[in-house]
């Protein structure tokens, strides 16, 4: 498995926001697409504010695999289901905390039951 740098976990942190394209199963990428995303210590999360209904979301979890950009970093990733609920509370609170500037009205779909069934960690590959 191959980590984040510390200087890369520091660029996708800063950035307001990342575009991720999943992968097909022909090994092409679908359109990138814009999407919040937080740091938590050496890891890297995102979750779909639509819930399971996210496009962008059904295309990652079927292919599992992607590309991302963010912060100058650009990389291909793997995407992993969070299903632990101490790391969703801190996802949570990186995302209000990142975020608040925005406002409850797109901090609070973030932080949502529906929201943190969709989290997922980015893993480079």
């Amino acid at each position: 498995m191959t980590a984040w740098t510390s200087g890369e976990l520091a660029r996708i942190g800063e950035a307001t926001e990342l575009t991720i394209q999943a992968q097909r199963p022909d090994g092409t990428l679908r359109r990138p697409l814009p999407v919040w995303v937080v740091r938590d210590g050496d890891h890297v999360y995102v979750r779909s504010y639509r819930g399971e209904s996210g496009a962008w979301y059904r295309a990652v979890r079927s292919s599992g695999a992607g590309h991302i950009r963010a912060g100058g970093v650009e990389k291909d990733v793997t995407f992993a289901a969070v299903t632990d609920t101490a790391t969703d509370d801190r996802i949570d609170e990186a995302y209000r905390t990142k975020y608040r500037s925005y406002g409850a009205a797109y901090i609070g779909p973030m932080t949502t039951p529906a929201a943190r069934a969709t989290t997922l960690e980015l893993t480079p590959r």
